[in-house]
């Protein structure tokens, strides 16, 4: 089963887990499993459209799956995916 990373921000959403190893032979088999498992978690990945939110970024292993097959990536057992939302804010001015 391939590991998924589970960011902080959405921990709450799977249990308080940091990870989750579920099967699938894409990125979007394991997204699909994994927001089937937790339910709360998909309208944070995914817009009402069912794509994935433009703020998300995976990744397998270090590569980011926008300059790989996207959702069709392929997976095995032994690769880890990140899930990284982007993070905005911060302090303006000085």
């Amino acid at each position: 089963m391939a590991k998924i990373l589970i960011p902080t921000p959405l921990r709450q959403f799977v249990e308080k887990k940091d990870s989750v190893e579920l099967s699938g032979a894409t990125v979007g088999d394991l997204l699909a499993a994994l927001t089937s498992q937790y339910s709360d978690l998909r309208r944070h990945l995914f817009s009402d459209e069912g794509k994935l939110r433009s703020f998300v970024n995976i990744y397998v292993n270090d590569e980011d799956i926008r300059y790989l097959s996207k959702d069709a990536t392929p997976v095995t057992d032994s690769d880890t995916v990140s899930i990284v939302p982007s993070i905005a804010g911060g302090r303006h001015g000085s």
